[in-house]
């Protein structure tokens, strides 16, 4: 449910509060930064931004991920806005990665084992639009690349019902506030990362084993 999300960043808040940070810096937004010349990007969205940043963010040839808000129709969303379903936006994720050494479709079936492509409009616990599944492209070619995985994803019978994600043209992300980047790592005691999130990234890390950095493999 929303509600649990919700009361761990109200504790997250007052132990800011606490250690003398005001609401405007625990409020700051992240920055979205260029690629580098040797990098391409990539847009997903798979229910909480904090565990599809963290697992994609494991993977060989993936420099940095930035959470943020994507395919809705308002400009510089808060989380609470986005929480309130009435933005279109979704939890989303922007990958940087090198292509030289993960390319787009094995980065595209990452993202369909790194969460639950098969519910709609929810992810677990987490019920609402903001949490849909969404693969975003920007090319015919990464289109093609997505409908592709998805088709071989399906085939493979991993998930005992049909492949429901959203395949949109990409338009814009906005970043979100500085507080989501890196939340898996920053808080790690957290019950819902223990019991919503960590779950998603072990079945990533053992799904595409073979992808990841040296230091997440087993």
């Amino acid at each position: 449910m929303k509600t649990s999300k919700i009361w761990i960043l109200f504790a997250v808040f007052f132990a800011s509060c606490a250690n003398g940070k005001t609401a405007k810096q625990n409020n700051d937004f992240a920055k979205l930064p260029q690629p580098d010349s040797n990098e391409k990007v990539a847009t997903f969205a798979g229910g909480c931004f904090w565990s599809l940043a963290e697992g994609l963010s494991e993977l060989n040839g993936v420099d940095k991920v930035i959470a943020g808000y994507a395919g809705g129709n308002v400009k510089n969303p808060t989380y609470e806005e986005v929480c309130s379903d009435n933005t279109g936006h979704a939890e989303s994720v922007q990958v940087y990665y090198n292509p030289k050494v993960i390319s787009y479709a094995q980065l595209a079936e990452a993202f369909f084992y790194a969460h639950d492509p098969t519910t709609l409009n929810r992810q677990g616990p987490d019920e609402g639009e903001d949490y849909r599944s969404v693969a975003f492209y920007r090319t015919p070619e990464e289109e093609k690349e997505l409908k592709t995985v998805i088709a071989k994803v399906n085939a493979s019978h991993h998930y005992g019902e049909p492949i429901v994600t959203q395949v949109v043209p990409f338009k814009v992300i906005y970043p979100a506030e500085n507080y989501h980047q890196g939340y898996y790592k920053a808080h790690p005691t957290s019950s819902y990362i223990i019991n919503v999130s960590k779950p998603k990234v072990m079945k990533l890390r053992e799904t595409m084993n073979a992808y990841l950095k040296p230091e997440f493999k087993h």
